[in-house]
C-alpha cells in the first residue's frame, strides 16, 4: 500500500511538473516574442528619426546654425520688429546734432520701422508738423510796432514756402520707397531752403523781445529740419568738405570736364542757352514802344496762363523798364531773354534807408522753379548812400542766368535759397554784394568792386549758412575779381575782401579765378569779432593774379587752401545737385570739372 501510494504521488508530481514546465515554456516564448517586437519597433523609430533629421537638414541653408536639443520658448514676432525698429531709429538719430529732439519724434510711432527711408520720412513729417504748429504760435504773438508787423508779413510768405517744401519732401521720400531710389539732391536743396526761410524770417525783425520770441518759436522746426538733413547725409556716397553733408555724386561724375548742361533741362531749354543759337520763338514780346504784345514785363507775367505745358518764353526788347518784376512760384519753367544785359534792363531804387525791408527792396524777384534769364540787366539805382538795396532776389530752384548783369552797391544780388547757376555774368557792388544761403555757382563771371561810402569796406560775399548740414555755399569759379574803372584810381584808400561770415557756418569757395590787387592780402575779414571763424568754411584753389598768394591770408580754423580733390567737390557737377546730375553734352556753356587739369 505504501509503495502504491508513493507511485501515485510520484505520478501526480510528474504531471504537475510537466504542466509547470509547459507554462514556463509558453511564458518564455511570449516574452521572447514581445522582446523581439520591442527591438523591431525601436529600430523602426530610430531609423525614422534619422530620416526626418536628414530631410530637415537638407532643406535648410548650409549657413544656418544647428538648433539646440531643446526647443526655445516661442517668441513674439512683434518684439523682434520693435527691437529692429529701435536699432534703426537709434542709429539714424545718432547721426544728428539734436538727438533728444529726434527721439521725441519717434516716441509715439505706432508702426514698426524697417528701413532708414522710413525714419527719414518720419523725421521730415515731424518737421512739417512742427512748422505748422510754429506758424500758429507765431500768429498769436503781439506786433505793436509797424516794422514788426511788416516783418511778420514777410514771414507769412516764407512760412508758406517752408510748409510747402516740407510736404513735398515727405511725398518725395514716400514715393521713393517703392523704387528704392531717393533724390537726395532735391531733398538737400528743399530742406536747406527751409532752414534759410526761417532765418530770413527772423532777420527781418529788429532786435528785441519779438525777435527773441520768434527765434524761440522756430527753434524746434529748425532742429528737426537739421536732423532730417543729417539722416540724408548718412546715406550719401561722397562727402563735401566743410559740409557734414554730401554731394550725392560718384567719382565718375567728378571726372567729367567737358562743357554740358544740367540734366534737369529739356532739349528746348538747352537751345535757349546755347551760345550761338538763334533767339527762341517767344510766347509774347514786351516792348516799351508798343511794338510788342505788352509794354511792361509785369503785364506779360500777369497774362501768363495758369497752367502751361512746357517752357513759357518772354522776349524783352531793348529798353529800360522801371518796374518791380516778380516771378511767382506759380510761374515755373519761365524764360525771360533780352537784347543784351546793357540794352534790356529792369531797374528800380527801393532801399533800406527809405524804410523798405531788405527782403522787399529787390527790383527783380525770381521765385518760380526752373527760371532762366538770358541777356538781361538788373539794376538797383538807390546808390551807395542808401544802404541795403537789392537788384535781384533769387529763390526758385534750378535758376540759371546767362550773360546777365547785376548792378548795385550794398547787397546787389540776393542768392536766397536753392540751386542757382550764373554763367558769363557781371556783378557789381560794394558791401556784401553777393549774399544769401543758396547753393550758387558763378562761372566765368566778372565781379566788379565799386567805390563804397567813406570809412566803409568792400566785401564781395556774405554767405548765410546757419547749419553745418545745409548743402549751400557760394562758389566763384574761373571768375575775375577787379575794381571797376571809376574805383581803380582810389582802390588803395579802401579795404576790400573776398568775403565775411554773415552766419555761423558761412561757406564760400574761390577757385581758378583772377584776384586783382584791389583785394587785401588777408583775403577775408570778420563780420563781428571772431564770430564764425571757427565754424565757417572758406577755401581757395589755384587762383591767379596779384592777390592770389595765400601766404598772408587769415589764420582762422575755418579757412583752408584746397587741394585738387577738395576743389573738385565744389565744381558744378557734384555741388549743384540735380535729378540725374549733369550729362556730358558738347557745345554748351557749362563747365563740369576744373579748368586746369
Amino acid at each position: 500500500m505504501a509503495f502504491q501510494d508513493f507511485d501515485q504521488i510520484t505520478e501526480r508530481r510528474k504531471t504537475e511538473n510537466a504542466r509547470k514546465l509547459k507554462r514556463r515554456i509558453i511564458i518564455a516564448v511570449v516574452a521572447v516574442i514581445l522582446l523581439v517586437g520591442i527591438i523591431v519597433a525601436a529600430i523602426v523609430i530610430v531609423n525614422k528619426m534619422k530620416t526626418d533629421k536628414a530631410t530637415k537638414k537638407a532643406s535648410k541653408p548650409a549657413t544656418e546654425p544647428p538648433k539646440p536639443t531643446e526647443d526655445p520658448p516661442t517668441q513674439d514676432p512683434t518684439k523682434n520688429e520693435t527691437s529692429t525698429s529701435s536699432k534703426i531709429v537709434q542709429q539714424m538719430c545718432g547721426s544728428t546734432d539734436y538727438k533728444d529732439r529726434c527721439k521725441e519724434v519717434f516716441k509715439n510711432t505706432k508702426d514698426p520701422i524697417s528701413k532708414p527711408k522710413e525714419v527719414i520720412k518720419t523725421a521730415i513729417s515731424g518737421a512739417s508738423d512742427e512748422a505748422k504748429s510754429a506758424f500758429t504760435k507765431a500768429s498769436e504773438l503781439t506786433f505793436d510796432k509797424e516794422e514788426d508787423k511788416e516783418a511778420f508779413e514777410d514771414c507769412k510768405a516764407l512760412f508758406d514756402n517752408a510748409k510747402e517744401e516740407l510736404e513735398e519732401s515727405v511725398d518725395q521720400v514716400g514715393n521713393s520707397t517703392t523704387s528704392g531710389k531717393m533724390r537726395t539732391g532735391v531733398l538737400n536743396s528743399w530742406l536747406s531752403a527751409v532752414i534759410s526761410y526761417q532765418q530770413t524770417c527772423i532777420d527781418g525783425f529788429p532786435d528785441g523781445d519779438v525777435k527773441s520770441k520768434m527765434t524761440e518759436t522756430l527753434e524746434a522746426t529748425k532742429e528737426l529740419t537739421s536732423n532730417s538733413l543729417a539722416m540724408i547725409s548718412l546715406l550719401s556716397e561722397l562727402k563735401v568738405p566743410g559740409s557734414g553733408g554730401s554731394s550725392g555724386s560718384s567719382r565718375r561724375l567728378l571726372a567729367q570736364d567737358k562743357d554740358g548742361f544740367p540734366s534737369w533741362l529739356t532739349h528746348e531749354e538747352r537751345r535757349v542757352l546755347k551760345k550761338n543759337d538763334e533767339k527762341p520763338t517767344p510766347n509774347v514780346t514786351v516792348a516799351k514802344d508798343g511794338s510788342g504784345n505788352y509794354k511792361s514785363i509785369s503785364e506779360a507775367l500777369s497774362a501768363m496762363p495758369e497752367k502751361y505745358e512746357g517752357r513759357y518764353i518772354i522776349y524783352v526788347k531793348e529798353g529800360v523798364y522801371d518796374e518791380t518784376v516778380n516771378v511767382t512760384k506759380k510761374m515755373p519753367n519761365l524764360t525771360i531773354y533780352g537784347d543784351g544785359s546793357q540794352k534790356s534792363i529792369i531797374t528800380g531804387n527801393k532801399n533800406n534807408a527809405d524804410g523798405v525791408k531788405l527782403f522787399n527792396t529787390a527790383t527783380f524777384v525770381a521765385l518760380g522753379e526752373g527760371f532762366i534769364a538770358k541777356s538781361m540787366g538788373f539794376r538797383n539805382t538807390a546808390g551807395r548812400e542808401k544802404q541795403q538795396a537789392v537788384a535781384a532776389r533769387v529763390l526758385g530752384d534750378r535758376a540759371i542766368f546767362l550773360n546777365c548783369r547785376f548792378e548795385g552797391y550794398q547787397n546787389t544780388l540776393f542768392v536766397q535759397a536753392h540751386r542757382q547757376f550764373y554763367k558769363s555774368c557781371v556783378v557789381s557792388g560794394t558791401v556784401d554784394f553777393i549774399f544769401g544761403d543758396a547753393a550758387a555757382t558763378f562761372q566765368n563771371c566778372i565781379i566788379y568792386i565799386r567805390k563804397p561810402k567813406e570809412n566803409q569796406q568792400n566785401i564781395v560775399t556774405a554767405q548765410g549758412r546757419t547749419d553745418k548740414r545745409e548743402t549751400t555755399g557760394i562758389v566763384l569759379h574761373n571768375c575775375k575779381i577787379l575794381p571797376d574803372k571809376e574805383f581803380e584810381s582810389e582802390k588803395s584808400q579802401f579795404k576790400s575782401y573776398l568775403g565775411r561770415p554773415w552766419k555761423e557756418y558761412s561757406r564760400t569757395i574761390v577757385m581758378e579765378s583772377t584776384i586783382e590787387d584791389v583785394i587785401d592780402q588777408d583775403g577775408w575779414t570778420e563780420m563781428d569779432g571772431d564770430f564764425g571763424t571757427k565754424t565757417l568754411f572758406y577755401g581757395e584753389y589755384n587762383n591767379n593774379g596779384p592777390r592770389s598768394n595765400t601766404d598772408n591770408r587769415v589764420k582762422w580754423p575755418g579757412y583752408k587752401v584746397l587741394n585738387k580733390d577738395e576743389a573738385m567737390a565744389f565744381t558744378v557737377g557734384p555741388f549743384l545737385k540735380g535729378n540725374a546730375w549733369l550729362k556730358n553734352l558738347n557745345g554748351v556753356p557749362v563747365r563740369f570739372g576744373l579748368f586746369g587739369n
